[in-house]
């Protein structure tokens, strides 16, 4: 009986053994097909992938099955995955462009407008340059308003102030820009990236005027915040009645700064009512014309809420017609060294001198856009 209790034994583990191989063998295609499957998943993942969102990616052994390299069409191999919607968004493209804008007067300090690109010559360095870039159109602009708030702007000062804001934003361009910045001791942001022109004097009727003045440190964050604003014309109206006695940022700190932008400062010297104040001395308004003088802008001290308006107004007016003009340095150097810039224009026939009035110079390193 144990021998052949024994063979039978023998006989079922073989049967099994052969079942179990053939089952094998059927199911090796099939696994090898999943094992690919996780190759074009990963490839096409990769395809959409962000910097700032890292998704799945294919690994070298997705390519390559059992020890084989899995062949790839060669039109597939050449072209190259698209690129994600961010990165086309973060492309940076470094130029040498070198752009101001313009304003050009008569001899009773009238705006011209109406003058085309043959009007203008440029030299960079006594070198005369070529214009590649020329609008006259009446552009939306990024304006900061830095606004003093310091005890000296209490009572009818800052009022005369806000009231020729109002016109001010009146007379600009319905797509522009607001930034508000306001100044005691310290600079705030109050206002940030806002075209409601109506939520910009909003917010000054409820400030309160007290403590120092901080005027270098709200100057530089609002040539900063512009600096990022949406459109090419970018300025500053700087609103204040005296000198900085409280900023961390130097004069000359700020005075780098606007030479390496193209943001023009325009200055508003508030007086109290006659020429010799007390406010705004003769060092104060020094400042101020420096200031504007070299980011191509201009500083007004107004003695009356009268001139005030105008001199608002009149800022307004000259945003609206200003040219734009750019050109590409023949001789340019990426070597940070400051280059003195000189803008002449030739009236048309019949008309008398025109003046221009432009940034000073640039400093030559390559500037991202």
């Amino acid at each position: 009986m144990r021998p052949q209790r024994r063979r039978t034994l023998t006989r079922v583990a073989l049967v099994s053994f052969l079942a179990a191989a053939a089952a094998a063998f059927a199911q090796t295609p099939h696994a090898r097909t999943q094992q690919q499957q996780p190759s074009a998943a990963a490839g096409a993942s990769a395809t959409n992938v962000t910097p700032d969102a890292p998704g799945p990616s294919a690994s070298p052994s997705a390519a390559t099955t059992g020890g084989g390299t899995t062949s790839t069409p060669a039109e597939d191999r050449q072209k190259p995955a698209p690129l994600p919607q961010d990165d086309k968004e973060r492309v940076i493209i470094h130029s040498d462009l070198i752009s101001l804008n313009v304003t050009v007067t008569d001899m009773y300090g009238r705006f011209v407008t109406g003058l085309g690109r043959k009007s203008f010559t440029i030299y960079d360095d006594k070198v005369e340059q070529e214009i590649t870039f020329f609008s006259d159109e009446d552009a939306p602009v990024s304006l900061g308003v830095v606004f003093d708030v310091s005890g000296s702007m209490s009572g009818d000062k800052i009022q005369r102030a806000r009231e020729a804001l109002i016109r001010f934003v009146d007379t600009s361009h319905h797509g522009d820009e607001y930034f508000l910045i306001g100044f005691n001791h310290r600079a705030q942001l109050l206002l940030d990236k806002t075209r409601d022109s109506d939520s910009l004097t909003d917010k000054l009727t409820f400030v309160q005027t007290k403590g120092q003045t901080a005027l270098y440190d709200a100057c530089y964050l609002g040539v900063e915040k512009v600096t990022r604003g949406a459109h090419q014309k970018r300025a500053v109206l700087l609103i204040s009645d005296g000198q900085d006695n409280s900023s961390r940022y130097t004069f000359s700190e700020l005075r780098r700064l606007l030479k390496e932008t193209d943001v023009i400062i325009y200055a508003i010297g508030i007086n109290d009512g006659g020429p010799y104040n007390s406010t705004l001395d003769v060092s104060g308004r020094a400042i101020l014309e420096e200031l504007a003088s070299v980011s191509g802008g201009k500083a007004f001290f107004p003695n009356s809420g009268a001139e005030m308006n105008d001199v608002f107004e009149r800022i307004a007016l000259e945003l609206r017609t200003q040219y734009s003009i750019g050109y590409r340095p023949s001789n340019f150097a990426n070597d940070g060294k400051w280059h003195k810039l000189k803008v002449k224009v030739q009236p048309p026939r019949g008309m008398s001198r025109l003046f221009v009035r432009a940034k000073e110079g640039y400093y030559a390193v390559v500037n991202p856009r």
